[in-house]
C-alpha cells in the first residue's frame, strides 16, 4: 500500500525539474509520517538531479535538507508523536548492526546507508527525497528540532550544518584553536558560525572580499582574499584546522602551507575531478590531509540542539516551488546569500 504525494521532480540530466507524483509507502510500526514545511536546496541535489557524481535514476525527487511536522506515527513508535517538530537529513536507514551503526556513525554503515534519495527503500524503491509534501521515514533518521530554531533556517542545517559540525567536532575545534573555513557558500557560512560558537579563532579563506562584512558578521575574527597570492606568505603555518567547503580545483600544496605543525586540512567539499598534492607538504610539518561526511544520527541532534543554544540558523532565501531551477542556476553561479529553502506548501 501506498499515498500519492505531489513533488518536484527532475526527469532526465538535463530537462528542468518539473511537478510530479510520486507514491510513500504506508506508515509501518517504527515509521513516521511526516508534513514537510521547508527543504533546503543542495548542491548535492544538483549534482544527482544532472547525474554528474555517477548515473542516476530518473524521475528523481531530491532533497536531504527536510524540516516538518509529525502526522502519523507507527503502533511502535515512542520518540516521537503527531504535532513534533522534526527533521530528516541524508539519510533514512541503515543495517542498524554493525559496528559502525551500533556507535552511532551510521553513514559508515558496513552494508552502506540508504540515502533520503538515489537509495533503495525498504519497499524495494529507489527513495525519493524532500522536494515533496511527505515523507515517511524510520523512527531511528528522524531528528528532533528544537522549539528555539525555526523551521525554515533549520531544514539547511540537516545537510549543511551536520557537514561541517561534525569536522569540527572531530578535530576539536574550540577554545585556542585556530580554525579556517575555505569558501563563504552554503556550507561555509555555517561553519563559520560552529566554529566561532565552540570558541575557536576563526577565519574565512574566500576568492575574492566581496563577502568579508558578512563573513565578520556571521562570526569570523579575519577574513582574506586567496586570489591575493600574499594572503598565503602572511598565513604560512597559521592554522590547526582548515575546512574546505568548496568543490573547486584548488592548489592543495598551497592550502596545506597555512597549517601548523599538526595541523589538518579537511574536504567537505566533493570536487567533480581528482586532486593532487606534494606529500613533502605534508612530511615536514606532520600535516593532515583528511576527508569528512556528514554525521550520524546522535550528532545530528547533538548539532541541532547545539544550534538552538547558540541561536545559530542558515541565512536563507525562500522560494517557491515554481522557482527551484531558477534557484539551481543561482547556486551554480555562487549567487544566493546563502542557502535557497522550498516552501513544501507550494508543492500543492
Amino acid at each position: 500500500m501506498s499515498t500519492t504525494v505531489k513533488a518536484y521532480a527532475a526527469p532526465s540530466a538535463t530537462e528542468p525539474l518539473a511537478p510530479a507524483t510520486i507514491e510513500r509507502r504506508d506508515v509501518g510500526p517504527r515509521d513516521v509520517r511526516i508534513d514537510i514545511k521547508f527543504a533546503g536546496i543542495c548542491h548535492s541535489d544538483i549534482h544527482t538531479a544532472r547525474s554528474e557524481w555517477g548515473p542516476t535514476t530518473y524521475p528523481i525527487v531530491v532533497g536531504h535538507e527536510i524540516a516538518g511536522i509529525v502526522a502519523e506515527v507507527g503502533a511502535e513508535v515512542t520518540a516521537f508523536g503527531v504535532g513534533d517538530r522534526v527533521g530528516v537529513g541524508c539519510m533514512v536507514d541503515s543495517c542498524g548492526e554493525c559496528e559502525y551503526c551500533a556507535r552511532g556513525d551510521e553513514q559508515f554503515c558496513v552494508q552502506g546507508m540508504t540515502g533520503t534519495y538515489a537509495g533503495i527503500g525498504k519497499d524495494g524503491r529507489p527513495t525519493q527525497g524532500g522536494y515533496s509534501q511527505s515523507i515517511v521515514v524510520t523512527e531511528r533518521f528522524v531528528v528532533r528540532i528544537p522549539d528555539g530554531l525555526g523551521l525554515d533556517v533549520a531544514a539547511p542545517l540537516l545537510c549543511a550544518g551536520i557537514t561541517t559540525y561534525s569536522p569540527l567536532r572531530h578535530w576539536n575545534a574550540g577554545p585556542g584553536k585556530r580554525v579556517a573555513v575555505v569558501g563563504l557558500g552554503g556550507l561555509g557560512h555555517v561553519a563559520v558560525k560552529l566554529a566561532h560558537a565552540m570558541g575557536a579563532e576563526v577565519t574565512v579563506l574566500s576568492q575574492s572580499l566581496k563577502k568579508q562584512e558578512d563573513g565578520l558578521r556571521l562570526g569570523a575574527d579575519a577574513y582574506y582574499a586567496t586570489s591575493d597570492p600574499a594572503t598565503f606568505t602572511s598565513l604560512a603555518s597559521s592554522f590547526d584546522l582548515i575546512i574546505n567547503t568548496v568543490s573547486a580545483q584548488l592548489d592543495i600544496d598551497a592550502y596545506l602551507s597555512l597549517l601548523a605543525v599538526d595541523g589538518t586540512l579537511v574536504n567537505v567539499g566533493a570536487p567533480e575531478k581528482p586532486l593532487s598534492l606534494h606529500v613533502f607538504s605534508l612530511i615536514m610539518k606532520r600535516r593532515s590531509y583528511a576527508g569528512s561526511p556528514i554525521g550520524g544520527i546522535l550528532q545530528t541532534q547533538e548539532m541541532l540542539d547545539f544550534c538552538a543554544e547558540h541561536g545559530i540558523g542558515a541565512e536563507i532565501e525562500t522560494i517557491s516551488a515554481d522557482k527551484i531551477n531558477d534557484a539551481y542556476e543561482r547556486v551554480v553561479n555562487s549567487d544566493v546569500r546563502y542557502r535557497f529553502v522550498i516552501d513544501a506548501a507550494t508543492f500543492a
